[in-house]
């Protein structure tokens, strides 16, 4: 029989049961902008960080003391949503026909992941997405890319030759940038100004990270190096419309 006094004590259990993690709310450093304006993928690398351009669909390599840009990679991307570097090569993903610029013959029409030589800049492969649909977010960590296949509502996690491992779901929408964390994933909810830590084997949260929505630049392409978050505000909401953010183009660092 439930009584009075087990009511209450269920009900009172309930806000710990919903939120058993951190949720940190730190403050967001704004740095430096992208050498094109429309930045919407990072990927951290010891040499320096990477940058997917919206529109111009370039991968920069930035200095990552003062945003200098240290190499320059054309590649076969439309829509670039996310990108990594890793076995060997720049994984570049293109989510669907270009923005911003005029179509060329390599655009695609639907979610794919473009394989990509950096030094040659030579397109070794192109793969759509398990499960069709969209792509933003990528991450090479420990020999595996991770993607964030959004038709399926999962993060997936692929060989070097594309082959899926595994996956993990997500329970918020529009996932966006990933980085890796030892055991667990982060990854950007641009739609809730929110990153959350995920357990890589279950999808479980582990932690989370909030964002202020009109204060703090808007959330897009993310990456980790050195115990901090870099994240970018490519500018551009939906199909190639304004965000009227006033840190458009924009990269920043957060620490917890």
């Amino acid at each position: 029989m439930l009584t009075r006094r087990t009511l209450l004590t269920v009900l009172a259990a309930a806000p710990l049961a919903a939120k058993e993690y951190a949720v940190h709310k730190p403050k967001v450093e704004v740095l430096w902008k992208s050498p094109d304006g429309h930045p919407n993928a990072l990927e951290a690398t010891d040499e320096g960080l990477w940058v997917g351009e919206e529109t111009t669909d370039i991968a920069y390599l930035l200095d990552w003391n003062s945003g200098k840009v240290l190499q320059k990679v054309s590649t076969e991307s439309s829509n670039t949503s996310g990108m990594a570097f890793g076995g060997g090569y720049l994984w570049m993903a293109a989510n669907g026909g270009a923005i911003g610029r005029d179509p060329r013959p390599t655009d695609t029409t639907r979610g794919e992941v473009v394989k990509i030589d950096a030094k040659t800049e030579t397109t070794f492969a192109r793969y759509p997405m398990p499960g069709d649909g969209g792509v933003h977010g990528l991450c090479w960590h420990q020999d595996s890319l991770w993607i964030t296949t959004l038709h399926q509502k999962t993060l997936t996690e692929t060989d070097v030759d594309f082959n899926v491992k595994h996956s993990i779901p997500v329970t918020l929408t529009r996932a966006h940038g990933l980085a890796g964390d030892g055991d667990s994933i982060w990854c950007m909810f641009s739609n809730d100004y929110r990153v959350l830590r995920m357990s890589k084997k279950d999808g479980r949260i582990l932690e989370a990270i909030q964002l202020t929505k009109g204060v703090d630049p808007d959330p897009h392409g993310m990456t980790l190096h050195q115990g901090a978050f870099y994240y970018c505000d490519s500018g551009i909401a939906g199909r190639g419309v304004s965000n009227d953010s006033k840190y458009a183009g924009y990269i920043a660092r957060v620490t917890i």
